[in-house]
């Protein structure tokens, strides 16, 4: 990299390889070195001279901006925006970035694949008959989609794109949004509109598609479970903090819901031991609603595409914050 190039580093990342990152940064004569951060400490470390950071779980806190005094732009890899400090990041004059849209379809399918099959018994049929009963009766009661009421929590790109979907098979969808449900969903009947107090107590099924903030942090508790209809299910494709777990397994051992699909837990990996993990009316999937071959190469892609954007003095396509000394009068 030459001396003049931006200094770009990822803070930390799971996948199988940073290849369609490089690609891009290549195209615009810009290297990157991924970092292996795990504390803020390791990210001071590693990336206190960088212009630009794509984060993953690492935590970008006040005490990580204050150092890093070359950097424009923090590029997060998803939707949420949880593991930075935006409010700290706008003081310090950085932008924060996510992918809104880079896996909707993935998880608005996902999302209605695991409510189907709550409402079919497919996965408590399938451990059934590889125990050796063969019997239509070893999951009951089953349910018909058409003749339900579905509450969507989280009115954004996924949300709105699963409330398509469920209402194209004849279920009746409310909505609800911790801003405001769009008015376009409304319009084009995607919806109905209703309070959480309205939705929980009418619904069932619920779907959870909120952005976890501390307003939403256990926004499903014990006083909405006990809101919600005896035999309804949660589906959480979102975030885990935003159900309490304590007050989840209480629902489900005293009966007051029939079930959850959860792609997403408070503690991920879950620890040894986690009830959740092992009870019989609970569907887990390790948080992996986002993922198909075309939504890694898109995520990927278009981080890079927004670190390109910003350092060629560009304004981000998918800005979370206006930082200070941006706008038009900064």
């Amino acid at each position: 990299m030459n001396a003049a190039s931006p200094r770009i580093v990822i803070t930390d990342c799971d996948h199988d390889n940073i290849e369609p990152e490089q690609r891009v940064f290549a195209e615009a004569g810009f290297d990157v070195r991924l970092a292996e951060c795990n504390t803020a400490s390791d990210v001071i470390e590693q990336a206190r001279e960088a212009d630009a950071l794509i984060n993953q779980y690492a935590p970008i806190d006040e005490s990580v901006l204050a150092h890093l005094k070359r950097c424009r732009i923090v590029v997060r890899y998803g939707v949420g925006v949880d593991t930075v400090d935006v409010d700290a990041a706008t003081r310090h004059g950085v932008w924060v970035v996510n992918v809104p849209d880079y896996g909707t379809e993935e998880v608005s399918d996902h999302a209605f694949a695991l409510l189907l099959n709550l409402l079919r018994g497919v996965g408590r049929y399938d451990r059934a008959v590889r125990s050796g009963e063969w019997e239509y009766t070893a999951v009951r009661p089953l349910r018909r989609l058409r003749t339900l009421t579905v509450g969507v929590i989280g009115c954004g790109h996924i949300g709105a794109e699963f409330a398509r979907k469920v209402g194209c098979l004849g279920a009746r969808v409310l909505g609800y949004d911790t801003a405001r449900v769009p008015e376009e969903l409304v319009h084009d009947g995607v919806l109905e509109p209703a309070d959480l107090d309205e939705l929980l107590a009418r619904a069932d099924a619920v779907s959870l598609h909120a952005p976890l903030t501390e307003q939403t942090r256990h926004l499903i508790g014990a006083e909405q479970f006990r809101r919600m209809k005896p035999g309804a299910y949660l589906v959480n494709t979102s975030r885990g903090g935003l159900v309490d777990p304590a007050a989840l397994l209480r629902a489900l051992d005293e009966g007051e819901i029939a079930g959850a699909a959860l792609d997403v837990l408070e503690t991920e990996p879950p620890e040894a031991g986690d009830l959740l993990v092992t009870h019989e009316r609970v569907l887990i999937t390790p948080h992996a609603a986002w993922y198909s071959e075309e939504s890694m190469e898109t995520l990927k892609s278009e981080v890079a595409r927004e670190v390109v954007r910003v350092l060629s003095g560009e304004r981000p396509r998918s800005p979370v914050n206006e930082p200070i000394g941006t706008g038009p009068d900064g």
